[in-house]
């Protein structure tokens, strides 16, 4: 089937399987590899991108279900001159990263979530979260670095 996709500010035109994930498609056929397969069952999170403007976990989305869609990547967060997205600027700055295998999920769920909640408490950001995983930082600097983005 034929879709396309706007990602990242860039129009694509893609033929692709009926039964392609929309992970799959961004990865494989796109080659923006900063969306992660973490889980294949939507528990974890890392393959968390931007649908619309909202968070969405793309192995849960087929490719054609997308057609005609706007999708923001991590690799579309960034300015086009390299300055971070003040949500990856956070994540940095307050060390809300170990492994960083789940990070790029992370700042796409809590760049959504701020949208949502300007102004969080810790609380709403612990529970905003609560479908993405990280299995190394026990998530103090990840809330951390989300409550400091919100003040930004």
């Amino acid at each position: 089937m034929q879709i396309q996709v706007t990602v990242n500010g860039k129009k694509h035109t893609s033929e692709v399987e009926p039964r392609t994930l929309l992970v799959q498609y961004v990865r494989e056929v796109l080659e923006l590899t900063g969306t992660n397969i973490g889980c294949d069952t939507s528990s974890c999170g890392a393959c968390s991108l931007h649908i619309d403007g909202e968070a969405v976990k793309s192995c849960t989305v087929l490719a054609v279900q997308a057609d005609g869609a706007n999708i923001t990547t991590i690799e579309g967060m960034a300015a086009a001159d390299g300055t971070l997205h003040p949500m990856q600027q956070a994540f940095m700055e307050n060390h809300g990263l170990q492994c960083g295998y789940c990070t790029p999920g992370m700042v796409m769920a809590a760049t959504s979530l701020l949208k949502e909640i300007p102004n969080p408490t810790e609380e709403e950001v612990r529970i905003g979260l609560e479908g993405n995983l990280c299995r190394c930082t026990g998530y103090h600097n990840i809330v951390k670095a989300v409550l400091a983005a919100a003040g930004k």
